[in-house]
């Protein structure tokens, strides 16, 4: 196994630090490359990246805040133009998603080919630090909305802790996807169950952020929602159309 972690980022100088230190620190155990997906931040994230000239690490410098979406599909692109990679992992910048967490998150990736690995906060195992109860009811209500709409099993569809096994991203319609804000991990789920892949969930702790400003707004909830309830319609009426739309043809 050969992963690379993909990094998004905007205005996160002071997280993406301790970050990039926790995972040198796993790296002296873990074979893996960091790439940064910079929106061009304007508190110079991308420089700070570069000036600690770490070597598994890099950044992709975008022109400009285009949603999580647009970020990670121009990261799926770049681990796509290169055969040394086996898996891509998803990871906040922000310091959410813990490295100790990782490992277990890689040992439990399936040996099927076409796999995607969930950080589950929502299960047995799983849990969330410093959120109140209305953001964990609100999370919950969404992921179990989510579940009877798109009819897809998964305890956390808008976790963003993730690993995808290169062979499934090589077997999506990367391009046809336009979700920018966090739906982007439904819609991830959506084709990801669309194209057979091997679904794995392994409990995690989630840790809300302390330094810095959460992206989450009511927009992007709203987004979500919507989004959702149009992919419900979808798989409901369009089950062949959606899939055609997400999975290439053989």
């Amino acid at each position: 196994m050969k992963p690379i972690i993909l990094i998004p980022t905007y205005n996160e100088s002071i997280a993406i630090v301790e970050l990039l230190n926790s995972l040198t620190a796993l790296h002296n155990q873990r074979n893996f490359d960091v790439l940064v997906l910079d929106d061009n931040s304007p508190d110079m994230t991308a420089d700070i990246v570069d000036r600690m000239n770490l070597p598994f690490v890099r950044v992709l410098r975008r022109p400009g805040k285009a949603g999580l979406g647009a970020a990670y599909r121009a990261g799926f692109a770049e681990v796509l133009t290169s055969n040394q990679y086996t898996h891509a992992v998803t990871m906040d910048a922000d310091g959410s998603h813990r490295v100790e967490d990782l490992p277990l998150m890689l040992d439990a990736v399936h040996t099927s080919d076409i796999s995607i690995t969930l950080g589950t906060r929502w299960i047995k195992g799983g849990s969330v630090v410093n959120w109140p109860i209305s953001r964990q009811l609100l999370s919950r209500a969404g992921t179990a909305y989510a579940r009877v709409a798109l009819r897809i099993p998964l305890h956390d569809l808008t976790g963003g802790f993730r690993v995808y096994s290169v062979s499934l991203l090589r077997k999506l319609n990367l391009n046809e996807m336009t979700a920018t804000g966090y739906c982007f991990q439904i819609e991830m789920a959506i084709a990801s169950n669309l194209a057979g892949a091997s679904q794995i969930e392994v409990p995690i702790t989630f840790v809300e952020r302390i330094n810095g400003v959460s992206k989450m707004s009511r927009s992007i909830v709203i987004e979500a929602l919507w989004q959702t309830t149009l992919w419900g319609l979808h798989r409901t009426f369009k089950a062949n159309a959606d899939k055609l739309h997400y999975v290439k043809s053989e």
